[in-house]
């Protein structure tokens, strides 16, 4: 019996515009492509090149409620800190787990260490919707370093799957999530030809930051490209056509209506504007960055 494959649903290229001291790469949402839920938006801040001692701009502090935001660091080292008193340090390879919940004022941007040696920066930022029930839950932090994330070999090792949240076989990530999430870090090697399963009815893309690939037989997908697809049960077949590296993501939708508006994702307007209010009067903490 041949093995079912899941279809590509949508192929999206990522067009880059500035924010701030970084050029950011945005398939998510585009013109033709509004979210993948739960995913709500992708950012990825390409590679982007400090010399030692060179000014770095961080993220001033801005507020966030009703949903995940995550950033994976691919190169360098990002510092954050929030109002709930968290701060830590991630590096290449590691990933920064926020749960904004019912409000929490960040900033993020590269560590002293980074901006002292110099290097490379780049990373992605993922927003991930929490329902309705879990819109106002108390907000929390993770830190997920490399050495607590497990690296599932395919194709024989010419592919590494760092597995971020949720599972790979029988393997499972450290991230704890509010909802069902698979998140993978993946790393191919020119060549390499394997299957990912993403389980039955679920959301599930595949955002190439290098290289190029090709899907199923049938779609050659070059870097800084968002692959969607079908929402149905099957395997994917993914053969990198050079090396490159992609964050792999599924998980189940969410089927409530939402509004997103700055930096809040809630399920109505008048939601967004209590939010609003809520962050002007103080109630989502202070932070003096």
């Amino acid at each position: 019996m041949a093995t079912k494959r899941r279809g590509v649903r949508t192929v999206v290229y990522a067009p880059e515009f500035p924010m701030g001291p970084m050029r950011v790469k945005q398939p998510l949402p585009s013109q033709t492509l509004d979210q993948v839920s739960p995913f709500v938006l992708l950012h990825h801040a390409s590679p982007q090149k400090y010399e030692q001692g060179a000014t770095a701009h961080r993220i001033e502090p801005h507020p966030h409620r009703g949903f995940e935001p995550v950033t994976f660091v691919f190169q360098g080292e990002v510092y954050h800190r929030d109002s709930r008193g968290n701060e830590g340090i991630v590096g290449a390879g590691e990933v920064q787990w926020m749960t904004a919940g019912s409000g929490i004022l960040h900033s993020e941007g590269p560590s002293p260490r980074f901006v002292e040696r110099g290097g490379t920066l780049e990373l992605v930022q993922l927003w991930i919707n929490l329902p309705r029930a879990y819109k106002m839950m108390e907000p929390k932090y993770q830190d997920i370093h490399r050495g607590d994330i497990p690296v599932v070999m395919l194709a024989d090792g010419a592919a590494r799957a760092h597995v971020v949240a949720g599972s790979l076989g029988d393997v499972t990530g450290p991230a704890t999530t509010s909802t069902p999430i698979n998140a993978i870090m993946l790393y191919m090697d020119a060549g390499a030809s394997f299957e990912l399963d993403f389980g039955s009815h679920t959301s599930a893309m595949l955002y190439l930051l290098k290289g190029s690939i090709n899907v199923n037989g049938s779609h050659d997908v070059g870097e800084h490209y968002l692959t969607v697809f079908d929402e149905t049960t099957g395997v994917v077949t993914v053969t990198a056509r050079e090396a490159g590296y992609a964050l792999v993501l599924s998980g189940e939708p969410i089927d409530e209506p939402v509004v997103a508006s700055g930096p809040f994702v809630m399920n109505s307007q008048d939601e967004i504007r209590a939010a609003w209010r809520d962050f002007v009067a103080g109630k989502m903490g202070q932070l003096v960055d």
